[in-house]
């Protein structure tokens, strides 16, 4: 599978809600993930699908998701794409919506994905 069929295959996942298909089909299991920072008691990094879900477990428990939007996939060479990502959430605990965008960098090796990076204002 070419960069551009992975990097598309992931976009229209991510369009139709499918997480837990992306990390089943397209993450290696030692897929390593890492944020602009760490967020609240999070780590900064994980490695692991098993870890990965465990982000989006978080995510969902943290936050309302109001609307989401995908912009891409940008390839980069033969193994790696960006994706940029427009969020508008609430956080739960604070009760505070935020319009958030960000980008997403992922490495690709062997048709699976082995590295996330996530880009976004964190005023660390």
């Amino acid at each position: 599978m070419s960069i551009l069929d992975m990097a598309n295959t992931f976009i229209e996942m991510v369009r139709n809600n499918e997480t837990e298909r992306v990390l089943s089909e397209l993450y290696a299991p030692d897929a390593v993930s890492v944020e602009a920072a760490a967020m609240e008691d999070r780590p900064r990094a994980v490695e692991g699908v098993a870890a990965i879900r465990g982000k989006h477990a978080w995510w969902d428990e943290t936050f309302e998701v109001h609307d989401a939007s995908v912009e891409g996939p940008f390839p980069h060479g033969d193994d790696r794409f960006a994706v940029i990502y427009g969020i508008k959430a609430t956080h739960k605990p604070s009760g505070q919506t935020s319009d958030m965008r960000e980008v997403g960098v992922y490495h690709v090796a062997d048709n699976k994905i082995v590295r996330e990076e996530f880009f976004y204002p964190s005023g660390a």
